[in-house]
C-alpha cells in the first residue's frame, strides 16, 4: 500500500531522498573453494583477535590505568590527579578499542561473507557479553579465593 511508512521512508506524503527500498546486483560468482577457506580461517583470526581486545578490558586495561595513575601521583604528589589521569586513560582506551573493535566487526562480517555464508549482522555483542561473563566470572573467583579479601560479615578467610 502506499500508505505503508516502509514504502515511504516514514512520511505520509511521498518518499525522502535517498530511502528506497534497497535493491541488490545478482550474487556474484563463489570463489574457489581455496578462497573460501582461506576467507574462512581469516574470519576466525578476526573474531579471536576481537575476543583477546575485548578480555583486556578486564585485566590490562585498568592495571595500566592504575600504574600510571600511581605514577602521576608519585611525580605530583597529588592523589585527585593520578586518579584523574587514571580514569581518563581508562576511558579514553576503552573507547578507541571499541571504536576497533567495530571496524573489526564490519570487516569480520565482509569476510564471512566471502567464504561463502550469509551473514547480515556481526557479532560483536555475542563476543562482547561473553567475554563480559568470562572477565566477571574471573575476577570474581580471583577476589573470593586469591586476592587474601575476607568476607567481612561472616569473616571466613580463604
Amino acid at each position: 500500500m502506499k500508505t505503508d511508512p516502509t514504502d515511504t521512508g516514514g512520511m505520509f506524503v511521498g518518499r525522502r531522498p535517498g530511502t528506497g527500498p534497497v535493491r541488490y546486483r545478482a550474487l556474484p560468482p563463489p570463489g574457489s573453494r581455496a578462497r573460501r577457506r582461506f576467507d574462512a580461517c581469516l574470519a576466525a583470526l578476526i573474531l579471536l583477535a576481537m575476543v583477546i581486545i575485548s578480555l583486556t578490558f578486564w585485566g590490562p586495561v585498568p592495571l595500566l590505568a592504575l600504574w600510571v595513575g600511581s605514577q602521576i601521583q608519585y611525580l605530583t604528589d597529588s592523589p585527585s590527579l593520578g586518579i584523574l589521569c587514571a580514569f581518563l586513560l581508562i576511558l579514553g582506551i576503552l573507547l578507541g578499542a571499541l571504536m576497533v573493535l567495530k571496524r573489526m566487526d564490519r570487516s569480520w562480517i565482509l569476510v564471512r561473507r566471502a567464504a561463502g555464508h550469509d551473514q547480515r549482522d556481526g557479532i560483536l555483542g555475542a563476543v562482547f557479553a561473553t567475554t563480559c561473563a568470562i572477565g566477571a566470572v574471573s575476577f570474581s573467583i580471583w577476589l573470593i579465593f586469591f586476592s587474601g579479601a575476607e568476607l567481612a560479615p561472616v569473616g571466613i578467610h580463604f
